[in-house]
């Protein structure tokens, strides 16, 4: 009788999350900051239909990078989390961080159970009445939450573009001035990224109830020139 190949747990979860690691680097990456109107999202998509950023909810967005079939999914599953616990209970109950622990739950069930690891890594955004509110959760492949402090990079060289935030803090900037710095840490030194290149949105620090906004191609042009 032939013995069954075994594998050591340890090992195989480090070959899952290499996996992960791989195929979400690969991805082009996305940047969210607080500045002084809300938040921004700007993301490298050249594409007009496969959106990485979206709404979740009232004052709650979406971005993804990776395996867009995969994190598409996910804000699917976040849209009716969110839309069925506001209709139980309360609006106001809907809020970033239980959306988020809800992702973490999830991915990190398919990272442990599961074949292969979903591809993806995930941000959750909320936007509050002033800056001190605002809430950024990045969710990584493995069910990892980190609670983010003004600004955060999803997807390739994200340690390089994080990098290039520092000279220019962004949570004291208007819009202009935000989406400028988003974009030049995007770009890099060596590249210039234009509006069809892009996709950005905003969260907006308003009274309205529904806080998303997606900066079109018009505007996003005015504001990088």
């Amino acid at each position: 009788m032939s013995m069954p190949f075994y594998v050591a747990p340890e090992q195989v979860m480090k070959d899952r999350a290499d996996f992960a690691r791989k195929n979400v680097g690969r991805g082009r990456p996305l940047v969210a900051s607080v500045f002084d109107a809300g938040i921004l999202l700007c993301a490298e998509n050249p594409s007009k239909n496969l959106h990485k950023i979206s709404e979740i909810y009232d004052r709650i967005a979406f971005g993804g990078v990776g395996k867009y079939s995969e994190y598409d999914q996910l804000r699917q599953a976040g849209v009716r989390h969110a839309d069925t616990k506001g209709y139980m209970y309360s609006r106001e109950d809907v809020d970033a961080r239980s959306l988020a622990n809800a992702y973490a739950q999830t991915l990190h069930q398919v990272f442990t159970h599961e074949m292969k690891p979903l591809e993806v890594e995930i941000l959750v955004a909320e936007v509050g009445t002033d800056p001190t509110a605002d809430r950024l959760f990045r969710i990584r492949y493995d069910g990892f939450v980190t609670d983010e402090e003004g600004s955060t990079v999803l997807g390739g060289d994200a340690d390089t573009i994080a990098e290039r935030f520092q000279p220019d803090p962004p949570a004291g900037l208007d819009l202009d001035a935000a989406v400028g710095v988003a974009v030049k840490a995007l770009a890099g030194p060596e590249r210039t990224l234009g509006a069809k290149e892009l996709e950005a949105a905003v969260l907006s620090r308003t009274d309205e109830r529904r806080a998303f906004r997606r900066i079109e191609d018009d505007e996003l042009t005015g504001l990088l020139g």
